[in-house]
């Protein structure tokens, strides 16, 4: 279990790292945009591999794949929802925007975003094999551009780099409880409830990208984020084929 709250806690690090890099730093508008799409790309490609095609391969033909990936996209649409009308809409933005937003619907969207990814690295340690790399490095290199972002965003609309810090501190602490939830509760469940929450996660997480993350990126940089994007699903692609 330690080994669960261990990987989730690295996960949501690197929002962390991202924060302390842009209070340290002048990240230009376009470097943002092209680093946000690279990180993008490199979740597509673990959607793709490391949660819709495992879950497939897990459930072995029970189904529930096509269920829980369309489930996790609804949830997080109406969660994402409620977060916007709470004023977290604007909570990736790196141009100040959040200032017109509330500071609670910022943290419980970072939260909301978080999640799905942390809970499928705790299932990923109970087949016994150990943390998918290339899981682990998706989560990483999509989390790094988030925090570097939000963080220039949150300095703008007047957040103190103390309560940014301690902003992205939380979510690390909440993306590592959340991987140790999902090592504890679904050990030794059968495969088709782990195929669910795979694909489950995978809708999520897709539908995140293409609400917040990319539009955000392309808003930033323009077409550049096209081939950013491509950039990242090979690069994430090419750690699962050698792991």
């Amino acid at each position: 279990m330690g080994e669960a709250f261990f990987w989730g806690a690295v996960g949501g690090a690197a929002l962390v790292v991202g924060a302390l890099l842009a209070t340290q730093l002048h990240i230009a508008r376009r470097v943002l945009g092209l680093i946000m799409a690279f990180g993008a790309g490199v979740l597509i490609s673990a959607v793709a591999f490391d949660l819709v095609e495992e879950a497939f391969d897990t459930s072995a033909g029970a189904g529930g794949v096509a269920a829980g990936f369309f489930a996790g996209a609804i949830v997080f649409f109406a969660g994402d929802a409620l977060i916007d009308r709470m004023g977290g809409n604007q909570r990736k933005s790196s141009g100040g925007e959040q200032a017109d937003g509330s500071g609670l619907a910022i943290v419980l969207g970072a939260v909301l975003d978080g999640i799905p990814e942390s809970i499928v690295l705790g299932i990923g340690l109970l087949g016994g094999t150990g943390v998918s790399v290339a899981f682990i490095a998706a989560v990483s290199l999509s989390n790094l551009p988030e925090g570097l972002a939000a963080t220039t965003g949150l300095r703008s609309a007047g957040w103190s780099r103390r309560d940014v810090l301690l902003l992205w501190c939380g979510v690390a602490l909440v993306s590592a409880l959340a991987s140790l939830a999902g090592y504890a509760a679904f050990d030794g469940v059968g495969p088709g409830t782990v195929a669910f929450v795979l694909a489950f996660a995978g809708g999520a997480i897709l539908t995140m990208l293409a609400d917040t993350m990319m539009p955000e990126a392309y808003e930033k940089e323009g077409r550049l984020v096209g081939l950013s994007t491509a950039a990242g699903f090979a690069l994430a692609f090419a750690l699962h084929t050698i792991e």
